[in-house]
């Protein structure tokens, strides 16, 4: 039975949480791989607004099974935040959805100030981290010192590994970056009620996951940020902590690759970018703003504003290179409607020379250029558009270059940020 992979084929706040939702209609599992709660997905159903940080966006249809893997970072208070928004609203009565890995890695309130602490020495050269504490949890997941969910249901373990981390920690706190110490009774009294009400979710999720592979489940593996933000592969050191490709949801869930069928890249019709680092297409003119207010272009995690530019073709086709793409998710279509012209980055020009692929060094791709072709755009409503024929010719022209140029088929198109305002061309566990 087909597994399918949905992931950021640009620098993240793709629209995945829409794609993911869609998916999950046709899957019977969904699970959540890597990073933490400084994702956030945002789906509209009808009408109704959801923001996740944690819990796989598919827990909105009923009956789904929804896993948080062992490669996931998890700050309890966030995911019990959306465990009781979820019963509030009406979702989740039935806990057995919900699935947690023994072995993910629990972020802690010393994680978050030695994130915030970190940022604000570095000052004018800072990441732009989202300040959740998301990378000096995976520092200490490196560092084999990593305290894990499954220590949190043992009261005696939890007690000598925070016990060791606090004096690390708030070492470096107080005397490296003068901010004032977390107190160790009240993190692991804490913590402790954390583990109480955790222990129904934990289970061994790898063994679940393959066992739900081997009985013919069909699986859909939820991605989180894009492969732009890559710890290996991204525009280091402007990256996220953890790997962010389809190699990175094995790896992050526990299954072995042979096991994906599909490997669908989401990405924006433009682009956007948060925080700090290289972004060749950004437009600091009418055109990026106009993307920014149309497209909401604010982070579901932050609030901050996006950086907004024209679509760079090098970034998607590293990205089908890194992930394998089978095809792409195109959102926020409806953003460019109205512009006489839009714009596709299909090279850059580095020191005078004509360059088509994402450069390696940082230096460079600072200083890339983007060489720019432009077509004819659209004045026509495309939100109530359901058949890819009913939107305009120029719309279709440009999908058309967006494919030959990336060398990706478009399979699914979105018109409008509701669940049902979508063109499916093609359904990946049906293909």
């Amino acid at each position: 039975m087909k597994s399918v992979v949905v992931v950021g084929a640009q620098w993240g706040d793709e629209g995945k949480g829409k794609i993911v939702d869609i998916y999950s209609e046709f899957a019977d599992t969904i699970v959540r791989a890597t990073g933490g709660n400084n994702a956030g997905h945002t789906l509209i159903v009808k009408g109704d607004k959801f923001v996740f940080h944690l819990i796989p966006s598919g827990i909105l249809h009923q009956g789904k099974k929804c896993v948080i893997s062992n490669g996931v970072v998890i700050d309890p208070k966030v995911l019990f935040s959306e465990i009781d928004r979820l019963k509030e609203r009406g979702y989740l009565s039935d806990d057995s959805q919900l699935k947690v890995g023994l072995l993910a890695n629990i972020i802690f309130p010393y994680h978050i100030a030695l994130d915030n602490s970190r940022e604000a020495k570095l000052g004018s050269k800072k990441i732009g981290t989202t300040a959740r504490g998301i990378g000096p949890c995976y520092e200490d997941k490196i560092a084999r010192v990593g305290i894990r969910a499954c220590d949190l249901i043992q009261p005696h373990v939890l007690e000598d590994k925070l016990r060791a981390n606090f004096e690390m920690k708030n070492f470096l706190l107080k005397s490296y970056y003068g901010a004032p110490e977390i107190d160790f009774r009240k993190t692991y009294d804490e913590y402790l009620v954390y583990g109480e009400r955790l222990k129904p979710y934990l289970i061994d999720t790898s063994l679940f996951i393959n066992m739900e592979i081997r009985q013919g489940a069909k699986i859909l593996f939820e991605g989180a940020q894009g492969t732009l933000l890559d710890v290996d592969h991204g525009t280091y050191p402007y990256v996220t902590s953890s790997n962010t490709t389809a190699g990175g949801v094995c790896t992050g869930s526990g299954v072995g690759p042979t096991v994906v069928g599909e490997v669908v890249g989401v990405s924006k019709a433009y682009a956007t970018r948060v925080g700090s680092g290289p972004f060749p297409t950004e437009a600091f003119d009418d055109d990026g703003q106009m993307m920014r207010d149309r497209g909401h272009e604010y982070g579901a995690t932050t609030g901050r504003p996006r950086r907004c530019g024209w679509f760079d073709a090098p970034t998607v086709r590293y990205a089908a290179r890194l992930n394998g793409l089978s095809s792409i998710a195109l959102t926020k279509l409806d953003v460019l409607t109205g512009l006489s012209r839009v714009k596709v980055c299909v090279a850059y020009e580095i020191e005078g020379t004509r360059v088509e692929e994402v450069p390696m060094s940082l230096h460079e791709f600072e200083a890339a250029r983007p060489i720019y072709e432009e077509m004819e755009g659209w004045e026509e409503d495309i939100s109530r558009a359901r058949e890819y024929n009913d939107i305009p010719k120029a719309a279709q022209r440009y999908i058309r270059m967006l494919e030959e140029i990336t060398g990706v088929e478009v399979s699914l198109v979105s018109v409008g940020a509701d669940r049902n305002e979508t063109i499916m061309r093609r359904n990946p566990f049906r293909a």
